[in-house]
């Protein structure tokens, strides 16, 4: 017996398993459709300059990579840009105060995923957001920053720092700064650099390995943020 198959419009009974799975798999896609256009549609202006800063989870207040990541971002906060990090503990923590110190609490965005071990947003978030998959929490990210500055993490931070890579890569985010700081993250470009390019296996080109920025210290972050904020600034009051 041929089984019938039945058009875009047909009803479709719930005994009929095979149509069932069509129905639900066109239905994701559109879903997906739907979305992707949704995130076409951006705000005419932004008030502020957003710096979105990754960084690790597992940093103790009092260290000093704690204090430094919570003086670079009270210094961009103090130029008047809003940051933006995961909402959590640690060096999330650090930049989330480190804006509320420059009395700019309201600024200080996080943007959480909700995970079973995951305390709730740290003291300093102004604003919270929070999202059931790391895919729609990453996304919120590149969607709400202008520029991402990348302290010492662990394999999060690793992943958001390769997310916003790639996207740079192949064009889908333009214009925006990736900011790698400390010596690990050095490392690994210069291993992305040596592997990736190797002329036996060409995997990448050189421009997609010199997107990051590699700097070493918080002062040389705010300093090359002022300058990419001045410019920002300039184009905003151009438009």
């Amino acid at each position: 017996m041929t089984q019938h198959t039945p058009d875009a419009h047909s009803p479709v009974q719930l005994s009929d398993e095979p149509a069932v799975r069509r129905v639900l798999g066109q239905a994701i896609l559109g879903l997906w459709d739907v979305a992707n256009t949704l995130t076409r549609l951006r705000p005419t202006r932004r008030e502020r300059y957003r710096i979105a800063i990754f960084g690790s989870a597992r940093a103790q207040p009092g260290t000093f990579v704690y204090d430094e990541v919570k003086r670079l971002a009270g210094a961009m906060s103090a130029m008047n840009c809003d940051i933006i990090t995961g909402g959590g503990p640690g060096l999330m923590q650090a930049a989330n105060e480190g804006a509320a110190s420059a009395g700019h609490a309201d600024r200080s965005t996080g943007i959480r995923i909700d995970l079973p071990f995951e305390q709730d947003a740290n003291p300093f978030v102004g604003e919270a957001f929070v999202h059931k998959t790391f895919f729609t929490r990453l996304h919120h990210f590149v969607l709400a920053a202008d520029a991402f500055v990348v302290v010492p993490g662990g394999i999060g931070t690793v992943l958001e720092t390769f997310v916003v890579w790639q996207l740079l890569q192949v064009g889908h985010v333009k214009n925006v700064p990736l900011i790698l700081v400390g010596r690990m993250w050095k490392g690994l470009v210069e291993w992305a650099r040596e592997s990736m390019l190797d002329p036996r296996l060409e995997l990448a080109g050189p421009p997609d390995i010199d997107i990051p920025v590699c700097l070493g210290s918080a002062d040389e972050v705010i300093a090359l943020m002022r300058s990419h904020h001045e410019q920002w600034l300039a184009a905003r009051s151009a438009d």
